[in-house]
């Protein structure tokens, strides 16, 4: 079996985990815990990855995925255009709305499915509704990685007015964010650097490909080369852990690592390599993907060699066997991309 097959192994693991309301968001080891049910959170970022699937091989049973995916991300929009989040195992919301993130993280996934030219129109078509009516919450997102996620999403979709005053506003919040948290020593948006790091200085990137403000590359790159120097080692890429995570003036928490950081630090050496062509970000790129075959700070595989599963991360006493959404979405992602890198 080729390195490329032996890769998307990954699938079979995402139709196991996926019924027909949408994919799982915990499991006991490898199997779909139903105690804790679904979230929109988990369903959006699969309806990126079964797009990206999607258009590597046009494949109906890909198509199956985004359908499934996405109806879940719509049947969870409510009256004012937020999202719900948290789903039991019986098909109730558990809340009548969600976090800003989730809803960042929504209109992300819609705005990627929207922009593929492999989609269906029928598909899009649903997509522009549910975003049409989430985009009067825009201006009021406060939440910083929402903001981020929201102008990643925003960043593929056309031209427009509307889209370019959206992107502005929340650019320039982060960047004046920054500006407020910045001292000579730390680099960063806030005083703390806990999760989902990578798409703070990817969000400013995007912002920068779309309106060609100055201050927005200036400020991704700095904060970039901050967070690379915590995380990016000699020889293995290493997340901050989740157990402490990073407080300014303190020592940054060795574990849990896991998989989403290595995912995303992955997608911004992508971006950050469109603006520049610096051959660097490719290697970094790569590097980051390797943390899932066993370059790490453990020197463990974190795939199941059965299933193609991504575990849970990395603890101070070796691997988190659970196989999470958040986990399998990760690494499917990852592989995606890092099949495109070309050295």
């Amino acid at each position: 079996m080729s390195k490329e097959n032996k890769n998307m192994e990954f699938i079979n693991y995402l139709f196991a985990f996926t019924d027909d309301v949408g994919i799982f968001q915990h499991s006991k080891y490898g199997i779909p815990d139903r105690n804790h049910g679904y979230t929109t959170d988990d369903n959006a970022r699969a309806l990126i990855l079964a797009v990206m699937l999607y258009e590597k091989s046009n494949e109906k049973k890909y198509l199956k995925l985004i359908y499934t995916y996405l109806s879940f991300v719509h049947y969870a929009l409510n009256e004012k255009g937020m999202f719900k989040n948290f789903m039991s195992y019986q098909r109730e919301f558990l809340e009548t709305q969600g976090s800003e993130d989730c809803f960042g993280r929504c209109i992300w996934a819609l705005s990627r499915t929207v922009s593929s030219s492999a989609v269906p129109q029928n598909i899009k078509n649903t997509c522009t509704f549910i975003l049409k009516e989430a985009s009067k919450n825009i201006e009021a997102i406060t939440y910083t990685r929402a903001k981020a996620y929201t102008i990643v999403g925003l960043s593929l979709l056309e031209d427009s007015e509307e889209t370019f005053t959206h992107i502005k506003n929340l650019a320039m919040s982060l960047v004046e964010q920054y500006r407020a948290n910045r001292s000579e020593n730390w680099h960063w948006f806030e005083d703390s650097i806990t999760y989902g790091n990578a798409f703070f200085p990817r969000a400013l990137l995007c912002a920068y490909k779309s309106l060609g403000k100055k201050c927005y590359l200036e400020t991704a790159k700095e904060s970039m080369e901050f967070l690379e120097g915590i995380v990016m080692k000699p020889d293995f890429f290493k997340p901050i852990g989740c157990n402490g995570w990073l407080i300014k003036g303190k020592e940054v928490a060795a574990y849990d690592e896991q998989p989403i950081e290595a995912c995303e630090m992955l997608y911004l050496y992508m971006e950050y390599y469109k603006v520049t062509k610096n051959k660097k970000c490719l290697h970094n790129a790569l590097k980051c993907f390797k943390w899932y075959k066993g370059e790490n700070s453990k020197q463990l595989s974190l795939i199941n060699e059965g299933t193609g599963a991504c575990y849970d991360g990395i603890t101070e006493n070796g691997l988190n066997l659970n196989q999470g959404s958040e986990s399998i979405v990760s690494y499917g992602m990852a592989v995606m991309i890092a099949a495109t890198i070309k050295l």
